[in-house]
């Protein structure tokens, strides 16, 4: 008698049900991972490292060519502001907002520059205000610094001055997805 030969068995069951764990793993948990990850950062570490880079200032600025003399800086615009004179001069662009231009194609965009500026130098005469980019700030393309610039009240709440020309209707929101303004309607 012939010794019959067995065909080896491979347990495909056992594979089936890792993949199928492997699956259910990577489908469920590794999302679900993620998004904790994510919260912790949003939640945790960005509010954080938002607080870091806030500069104070105490200074008056008074507009640029106007007589007034300041040893520290002048309004140049809306929202552009100048320190320091000869070699050591810097412009710093405040953003989250886009005031109209001082030259602007109108006399009603021109009439919103001059008041913008006016405010600027109100607001930032009101007091103690802080700027974030710390010693190296970011620039534009025109070598400006820029800066976004905020008060803290005395009950502990920012008060952002984008939000403040912006809401006296005295400059538009700018950055991603803001629309321009036709300051000559």
């Amino acid at each position: 008698m012939a010794k019959r030969i067995r065909k080896p068995r491979f347990k495909r069951d056992r594979s089936r049900s890792k993949n199928r764990l492997l699956s259910w793993w990577l489908l469920w948990r590794v999302p679900v991972l993620a998004l904790i990850v994510m919260a912790g950062w949003w939640y945790g570490i960005r509010p954080i490292a938002a607080e870091q880079g806030w500069v104070s200032v105490d200074q008056t600025f008074p507009i640029c060519g106007d007589g007034s003399s300041s040893a520290y800086g002048c309004v140049a615009d809306g929202d552009t502001i100048i320190i320091g004179f000869g070699e050591a001069r810097r412009r710093i662009r405040l953003t989250g907002f886009d005031a109209p231009e001082l030259n602007g194609a109108c006399a009603a965009e021109r009439k919103t520059a001059q008041d913008a500026q006016i405010a600027l130098r109100d607001w930032l005469a009101r007091g103690t205000f802080e700027w974030n980019g710390a010693d190296e700030p970011p620039y534009d393309q025109y070598g400006r610094e820029l800066r976004a610039v905020r008060r803290v009240l005395p009950n502990g709440t920012p008060e952002y001055l984008a939000e403040t020309m912006i809401g006296r209707g005295l400059a538009a929101e700018s950055g991603w997805g803001a629309e321009p303004l036709d300051w000559c309607k």
